[in-house]
C-alpha cells in the first residue's frame, strides 16, 4: 500500500504540471527584499526556489535590495540613515558604503547561494543596466537627497546574454548618472519595475514583508488575491493602499502597461513563497493583471 503522504506529494507534482508547461521558456523578474534578505534560512530557501524555476525551464532574473544591511553599514561608519519620501538620503560618503554593501556583499552572496543550490548565477552591477538622473524634487517640491536617482532607461544586453547562457542574472539597484557617469542609489522596487518595462517578463514578483495587498492594512488576513490596475488605483485613491506600497503598486501598473503579463506581491517571510504563488491555483499573495 502506498503511504498517503506519498500520494499527496505525487498529486502536488501533477497539480504543478500545467503551470510548468505554460511557463517553460518564459522570463520571470523577481525583486528580492525585506525579511527574506535578513534571515539566512529564508534567503537560502528563496534562492533554492529560484534555482527550481531555472531547472524547470523558466528564466529567472533577480533584482535585490539591501536596505537594512546598508543602514547597518552606515551606522558602523558613523553615518546616520535618513529617508525623505521613502528615499535614502545618500551623501558622497554614503554612496561608497551603498556600493560596497550591494556590490561586494549582498550581490555576490546571492550569486554564491544560487550556485550552491545547483544553479548558475552571474552578478551584474546595476550601473551597467540602469541609466539614471538625479532626483531633485518630490512632486513639485525641491528636495536634496544626494546621490539618489530614478531610472530613465535600461541596457539589457548583458542580461539577455546571461539568460541565453542558461545562467541567472542577479542585478544590484545602482544606476549610472547620465550626465556625469557617477553612481546613483536607486530604490530597488523602482529599479525592478523599470527593468520589467524594458525586459517585458511574463511575471514581475515583488518579494517583501507583507502578505500582499490588504483591504484592511491592520489585518493580515484581509488579503486581496487579485485586482485589476483600475481597482488598484481606486484602492490607492481611497487610502486602502498607503505608505510604501503606493510606489510599488504604481510601478506595477506601469509595468503592466509596458507589456508585463502579471505582477505579484508575495510575503518573503513564508518559505517557498514563490513556488506557492506560481504553481498552485489559489496562490499565496496578490496578483495584478490586465
Amino acid at each position: 500500500m502506498i503511504p498517503v503522504n506519498t500520494e499527496e506529494k505525487a498529486a502536488t507534482l501533477v497539480e504543478a504540471l500545467p503551470y510548468l508547461q505554460r511557463f517553460r521558456g518564459k522570463t520571470f523578474l523577481i525583486k528580492v527584499g525585506g525579511a527574506a534578505m535578513d534571515n539566512p534560512d529564508l534567503v537560502s530557501s528563496l534562492m533554492r526556489d529560484i534555482v527550481f524555476l531555472e531547472v524547470a525551464g523558466i528564466n529567472p532574473v533577480v533584482v535585490h535590495g539591501g536596505g537594512k544591511a546598508i543602514s547597518a553599514a552606515m551606522e558602523s561608519a558613523g553615518l546616520e540613515a535618513r529617508f525623505v519620501e521613502g528615499f535614502r538620503v545618500t551623501s558622497p560618503e554614503a554612496i561608497s558604503i551603498v556600493e560596497a554593501t550591494l556590490g561586494n556583499a549582498i550581490n555576490p552572496a546571492l550569486v554564491t547561494l544560487l550556485n550552491e543550490h545547483g544553479g548558475r548565477a552571474t552578478g551584474i552591477a546595476g550601473t551597467e543596466v540602469f541609466q539614471a538622473t538625479r532626483i531633485t524634487e518630490s512632486g513639485l517640491v525641491p528636495v536634496d537627497i544626494g546621490r539618489v536617482g530614478e531610472v530613465e532607461s535600461c541596457h539589457i544586453d548583458q542580461i539577455l546574454k546571461t539568460i541565453a547562457s542558461d545562467a541567472i542574472p542577479v542585478v544590484s539597484p545602482l544606476g549610472c548618472e547620465i550626465d556625469s557617469g557617477k553612481t546613483l542609489n536607486i530604490n530597488a522596487d523602482l529599479a525592478a519595475a523599470a527593468l520589467a518595462c524594458t525586459l517585458k517578463p511574463a511575471k514581475l514578483l515583488f518579494v517583501s514583508d507583507v502578505p500582499g495587498l490588504l483591504s484592511d492594512p491592520q489585518d493580515p488576513s484581509s488579503l486581496i488575491p487579485s485586482v485589476t490596475p483600475q481597482e488598484a488605483t481606486t484602492l490607492t485613491s481611497s487610502g486602502v493602499i498607503s505608505g510604501g506600497m503606493i510606489p510599488k503598486v504604481r510601478s506595477a501598473i506601469e509595468a503592466l502597461r509596458a507589456g508585463v503579463e502579471k505582477v505579484h506581491f508575495i510575503d518573503g517571510r513564508i518559505p517557498h513563497t514563490v513556488l506557492l504563488e506560481i504553481f498552485t491555483p489559489e496562490g499565496i499573495g496578490t496578483e495584478i493583471t490586465s
